[in-house]
């Protein structure tokens, strides 16, 4: 059996975006269909198609959002302040392994010095959310 990240890889390679890559490798575990989730996903790619937010912790923002949010604002307290803050929180970390978290500097557009390919960058952010599943799982 392949890793998250080799399974992330895998659908990159086969034309997902960097988004899509990191969100769909997660569907199973949320019981999120893939295909609803590939197209979610699509407009995230290349850092949401303007080369700013890093496709990859697009993808892993959404999957922290899968699982932190209420996904109802009747039923229980609001999630969103949270979400945010682990958000933030997980993007940073990926910034301070790599320098940046935008896709043009981790691409290296204006510098000619890449930071960070976009195979590292998917491996990264399917870590890190592995990382955030396992630390908040054992919180609930």
């Amino acid at each position: 059996m392949s890793t998250k990240a080799e399974y992330a890889i895998s659908l990159h390679d086969q034309g997902y975006n960097c988004a899509q890559a990191v969100a769909c490798t997660f569907c199973k575990e949320f019981g999120v269909d893939e295909t609803e989730m590939f197209k979610i996903a699509e407009g995230f790619g290349l850092g949401m198609g303007m080369m700013e937010m890093c496709g990859a912790l697009s993808g892993m923002m959404m999957v922290i959002g899968l699982a932190n949010s209420v996904g109802d604002l009747n039923k229980g307290m609001p999630t969103k302040g949270s979400t945010y803050k682990q958000v933030k929180e997980y993007v940073k970390k990926f910034q301070e392994k790599n320098g940046s978290y935008l896709c043009r500097e981790l691409k290296g557009v204006e510098t000619g010095k890449v930071l960070c390919s976009c195979p590292q960058c998917i491996m990264d952010a399917v870590a890190l959310t592995e990382e955030y599943l396992k630390e908040h799982q054992a919180e609930k």
